[in-house]
């Protein structure tokens, strides 16, 4: 990957930056009217059940924190804005899907004239959902790329903002849905719909749902965007591939494909759910493992070539690179430490990447990372514990990890038992 591909730019997305761009100014307004559609349906909802909305809007933003902080994480080494984050975040969850729920509704009705009403019950959601949807969602990313091109960098950071995009598709639609759920029940103001909808849609379908396809198709944009190396006509393929990737997956998830055969229990839909969302995730997963890897192997040699231990040592440059080894060595430093020397670690780290991006960065002054360097630094020697590495892998942290899957997988299991029979 050459220098260009992944050198970051200045910060263009301070507001005062942002509002001299026009784009910007027609994507506010088309949030505005996106914000002013998904009031009215709340309002809506609330009116009719309002305990009901305000545990759904609760239980789901609670959902939305970890899944921010794990996207978010994706990109350590040269983070994100919030600002265009967030940015990201509303249109999915005020345009997207404001355009969405008719759009969809409207298509399938199409689908009904032109083919027949039981295609339309069999395939209309698998058909229309994703059409209009992924259509939706990648103007997001598109939006970005208008208002700060600069910002998109490498494909990780349309992995990044598609995947924020899809995030906030998917929580507002899972309000939506489980409200739906309280009305289509039919016993008034009952949080017990919501609940069932938060733990299927939440729990069981969220890690493969639409924050993946939004990946998934932010990464060929982002491949649209930098890599100029290659023709205009190869990276317009490659990022239609990456859409269509992205919509098929879709397809595959809202299909009627293994609904009958394999049974109507928890361990059936459980099946379904690993057969339809497994392939999507495992290949955004490899796609993000590889070019994650390549923007490290940029950033860290720029760090390498200081040849500074006191900045970062040999053994430090290889955690740096590597999302598992930062978080191993976090633990390890718990492990002989305490949480301070973990809070130290992570700090430390996070100076190494501010000072790996201010390298790569022309006639920037470095004088403020390496400062936070060496007071990280001197916290951990106080702490005895100077280095930022990894131990020897804990028995303990696997089977501690695997125990709690499983108990929660249980839990899980008897909570929607337990709603399903009452």
């Amino acid at each position: 990957m050459t220098a260009e591909v992944v050198r970051p730019a200045r910060d263009s997305a301070e507001a005062a930056t942002l509002m001299r761009v026009p784009a910007f100014w027609i994507v506010l307004g088309i949030l505005a009217a996106g914000t002013l559609r998904m009031s009215q349906i709340a309002g809506r909802f609330f009116t009719a059940y309002p305990l009901a909305t305000a545990t759904s809007v609760a239980l789901f933003a609670l959902l939305a924190v970890p899944f921010w902080f794990f996207v978010t994480e994706l990109d350590f080494l040269e983070r994100e804005p919030t600002a265009l984050l967030v940015l990201a975040f509303a249109w999915g969850g005020l345009v997207a899907t404001a355009v969405s729920i008719p759009g969809s509704s409207a298509l399938e009705d199409l689908v009904a004239k032109l083919g027949s009403p039981h295609l339309a019950a069999d395939w209309g959601a698998a058909l229309t959902g994703p059409t209009v949807e992924e259509i939706a969602k990648t103007l997001g990313v598109v939006a970005i790329v208008l208002i700060a091109r600069a910002q998109i960098n490498s494909v990780l950071d349309g992995i990044v903002y598609g995947a924020m995009v899809g995030l906030g598709f998917q929580i507002v639609e899972d309000v939506v849905f489980s409200l739906a759920a309280v009305s289509l029940a039919g016993q008034g103001d009952r949080v017990q719909p919501v609940v069932a909808t938060f733990l299927v849609r939440g729990f069981l379908s969220g890690i493969w749902s639409h924050t993946l396809f939004g990946a998934l198709g932010g990464a060929g944009l982002g491949y649209l965007v930098v890599h100029r190396d290659r023709s205009r006509a190869h990276r317009i393929g490659v990022a239609l591939l990456a859409v269509f990737g992205a919509w098929a997956s879709h397809v595959l998830w809202n299909s009627p494909i293994f609904s009958d055969g394999l049974g109507n229990g928890l361990l059936g839909l459980l099946a379904v759910l690993l057969l339809k969302g497994l392939p999507p995730l495992v290949l955004v997963l490899l796609i993000v493992r590889r070019v994650h890897d390549k923007e490290a192997d940029y950033y860290v040699g720029r760090l390498a070539a200081l040849g500074d231990a006191d900045l970062i040592t040999d053994d430090e440059l290889a955690v740096l690179g590597s999302g598992a080894r930062r978080a191993a060595a976090r633990r390890h430093a718990r492990a002989r430490a305490g949480r301070p020397a973990q809070d130290a670690v992570r700090r430390l780290q996070r100076a190494q990447a501010h000072l790996a991006v201010e390298l790569s960065r022309e006639s920037v002054s470095t004088d403020h990372p390496c400062a936070d360097i060496r007071r990280e630094r001197a916290v951990l020697v106080g702490l005895g514990h100077p280095e930022a590495v990894t131990g020897p892998r804990s028995w303990q942290h696997t089977a501690s990890t695997a125990i709690t899957t499983v108990v929660a997988i249980a839990v899980l299991f008897v909570a929607l038992s337990a709603l399903g029979g009452g």
